[in-house]
Order: C-alpha cells, then structure tokens, then sequence
C-alpha cells in the first residue's frame, strides 16, 4: 500500500491511498488534482472516495470526480449525504482494497466528523493536525477534548493523515506554549526544512503527537479550552 498526498486549493492534501492498481481518495477538496492524477495514471483505477465531513474544502470536488467515474463509490458520515451515498456511522467497518476500514466518530470540529483507520494509518480530516486539532466550529469543547483523548489512545505507531499544511503554525505556537519542550523544537526545525523544500510535513504519528501536541498534552479540560482559545488568536 502506498499513499500520495495532492496538493489543492490553499493548504489542503488530498489523500490517495493505493493498493496494486486500486485508488481510494480522501476528502477531494476540489477536482482537478485528482482529475489530473487519473489521467496520467491511466492504468489505475478510482474504487471509492471517502469523506470525513461535511466542509467545501473536502468535498468540493466530490460531484466532478463522479461524473466522470461514475463507478465511484462515495462513503461519509451523515452529514456528506449531500456526496455520499453510503452512510457509515462510529465502530462500523468498511472493506475496500481488501483492506478493513474503521470508522471512527470524532466530533468537534464539526458534530458528525469521523476518522478512518486503516493498517496503521489513521485518515482524520481536521479533527487532529499535527501539533494541533481543528477550531471547534460546533462550539462542543467537550466533544472535541474527548475527540483529541480518543487520539492518544491509538497506538504509537499509527501514521496521522492530516487535510491540512498546518503544521510549522502548530509548532510556532507549541514553541510558545511549551518552550522547554526539546521535542517540540527539534520538531519544527525539521518541519521548516521540509517546507523550504515544499514537501510535505505529514504525516506525523500517535507518538509524535504525545510529545508536541499541546492539545493531546493538556492536563484537563479546562487547560484544553484555554489552549484552544490561545491558538485561535495566533498567528
């Protein structure tokens, strides 16, 4: 199994997780990157597209890629019913690519965002970034605090495949926040080096994100929502 991240609109990755000659997408912010990767890679086929929720810059390019493979399978949560016509809900599994497919409910960023686990690799959309986790548009801190705690239960080795290039802000303010944290520092020196190449910082894994995540590093809740607050103002 391979997996290839295509860059689209801003910061967002497209994820494209092949097995032999079969493609699974996740979270097509927009078209064309995908359009454009199917093209070239003619001999490859597009089994299913995989959504994590319902916001533009991961679906926007949903009904496009469907017109054109109409064969498409789409999966999402309740709230992508809109693109997805196969409905999957939290501890259900999916078998695509000969591969179980775990679904994972991971509220906060938005109520009905989940995960996908496959192998060791966890495809989370904006609910976990590295050295950070999404603004919680829903207003539910809880949910979000309990969401980032499921996180830290998986195991080390797990492979976090963030939508976002977020993660050289992330470690600036887990620099800031947590100035002794040797971890964080080394870090974000190798982040900065990646992107001065333009490659791509993720994925990041379990393990990492215990040692510089201060969302997955806050004591309590109270100490989660006050983070939380901080890095929205930060810059």
């Amino acid at each position: 199994m391979t997996v290839t991240a295509l860059e689209a609109l801003s910061d967002n990755y497209i994820w494209l997780y092949q097995k032999e000659q079969e493609l699974v997408v996740i979270d097509p912010g927009e078209a064309k990157p995908v359009l454009d990767y199917l093209a070239n890679h003619k001999d490859e086929h597009l089994s299913a597209i995989l959504l994590t929720h319902n916001h533009a810059d991961h679906t926007g390019g949903v009904k496009e890629i469907v017109a054109e493979h109409p064969d498409t399978a789409v999966y999402g949560p309740e709230e992508c019913r809109a693109y997805a016509e196969n409905i999957v809900h939290d501890g259900e599994t999916i078998g695509l690519l000969g591969q179980d497919w775990e679904i994972i409910s991971v509220p906060g960023h938005t109520n009905g965002h989940i995960a996908y686990l496959v192998d060791d690799k966890v495809f989370c959309g904006d609910a976990l970034f590295m050295a950070g986790c999404g603004r919680v548009f829903t207003g539910d801190y809880q949910a979000q605090y309990e969401t980032v705690n499921k996180f830290s239960q998986l195991a080390d080795d797990v492979k976090v495949y963030a939508a976002h290039e977020y993660s050289e802000t992330n470690l600036r303010f887990a620099n800031e926040v947590d100035p002794s944290n040797s971890a964080v520092e080394e870090a974000l020196r190798k982040v900065r080096q990646q992107r001065e190449k333009n490659e791509p910082t993720l994925p990041s894994t379990i393990e990492v994100e215990k040692e510089v995540n201060p969302f997955m590093r806050a004591n309590d809740f109270d100490e989660f929502v006050q983070l939380r607050n901080k890095r929205d103002g930060f810059n």
